[in-house]
């Protein structure tokens, strides 16, 4: 994570229907993570340009790579992929936390989600390949959170599941590219909720993003102290292009 009060988060919806409970649900999380984040040089609330939201139900990419080729970044060459998949990769090196809302269907995720981890999690850019059964990690230092709404009871997801969507996403995915997952949230039943729990449920994860927002600060290192009279660093004046 870079020397900010702020960490740059990208936030990702896997669900392929607008307007659905997992929108309302990243939609909150992401107000809760402005409304805390603090910008150090002004004192006040963050201007929000630390958040990125990639909405998936816009399906604005090809689900199905055309080509071999399109699996892999050699070298971290991504020139010869469509636009948006090599924006999505931007998005993921631009962030310092993933957050990833989806719902589980036949016990794991849609496959517009899957088709986004296929087209942008790539070769060259989150891992690379070495000598025999050996990667290395390129997302180190990242950290995640899952956030996923579901109707199965959490103790039969668990022992008949075996958590399969989250064990997927998390440790043969993230954890493989070297990012660490710090938290896993699950609203169930979804289709027996109430108004009430599902109101109760969007202002629990409101919460969630602002201990995100708070958490970023903490991690922050103290800025050092400047003795009297010791001279500027080079290029620190004026203001910070950032």
């Amino acid at each position: 994570m870079t020397n900010r009060t702020v960490a740059n988060t990208l936030v990702i919806i896997g669900h392929p229907n607008s307007g659905s409970f997992n929108h309302a649900l990243a939609e909150q999380y992401a107000a809760g993570l402005r409304a805390a984040s603090v910008d150090a040089s002004t004192g006040g609330t963050a201007d929000g340009s630390h958040v990125r939201v990639i909405d998936l139900a816009e399906r604005e990419f090809e689900l199905l790579p055309s080509d071999r080729a399109d699996l892999r970044a050699p070298d971290g060459d991504t020139s010869h992929l469509e636009p948006r998949i090599r924006a999505f990769i931007d998005d993921v090196a631009w962030a310092d936390h993933l957050v990833f809302f989806f719902p589980q269907w036949w016990g794991t995720y849609p496959a517009v989600l899957k088709a986004f981890l296929d087209r942008a999690v790539l070769s060259g850019t989150a891992f690379r390949y070495g000598r025999g059964q050996i990667s290395t990690r390129l997302l180190t230092g990242k950290t995640a959170r899952i956030v996923m709404t579901m109707d199965s009871p959490i103790a039969w997801n668990r022992f008949v599941y075996r958590n399969a969507a989250e064990t997927s996403l998390k440790r043969a995915t993230l954890a493989y590219c070297g990012v660490r997952t710090i938290g896993i949230t699950r609203f169930t039943p979804v289709r027996f909720s109430t108004p009430g729990k599902r109101a109760a449920w969007l202002e629990s994860v409101r919460r969630l993003g602002a201990t995100d927002a708070s958490r970023a600060r903490r991690r922050q290192p103290a800025p050092a102290p400047v003795a009297a009279g010791a001279p500027a660093a080079a290029g620190s004046g004026g203001a910070a292009g950032e």
